[in-house]
């Protein structure tokens, strides 16, 4: 029974292996405790932040903070423009919502709590 090693937390690289109670980057030998790792990816996981820093959670509304173009369209998301009942859902982009050009997945760094 082998349990998975985290990525390095610092650099996000996937190079690290145990050593005792520590788990190690090989990439750039940051060292931490086998239970720190376990709580702070359940901590990165459950909060999703916007580009201020403040924490988002489903049903929020928010405003887009910079033009965003859409890829493979003509469409672009206007800054100031505000979306009502956000959707917050795992990924990259991590935020589900609609606006008058469709239904999209944005990340939250391009967005802020109204």
């Amino acid at each position: 029974m082998t349990t998975a090693i985290p990525s390095c937390p610092q650099c996000s690289m996937p190079n690290t292996y145990p050593d005792g109670e520590f788990i190690i980057c090989a990439d750039c030998g940051h060292e931490w405790l086998t239970q720190q790792s376990s709580e702070a990816n359940d901590d990165r996981e459950s909060t999703v932040k916007d580009a201020n820093g403040s924490i988002l959670s489903d049903g929020d509304s928010v405003v887009i903070i910079k033009d965003l173009k859409v890829k493979g369209s003509s469409v672009t998301l206007k800054v100031g423009t505000k979306i009502k009942s956000i959707r917050l859902v795992g990924g990259d982009h991590e935020v589900d919502c609609k606006t008058e050009a469709g239904q999209f997945l944005l990340k939250a760094c391009f967005l802020r709590k109204a």
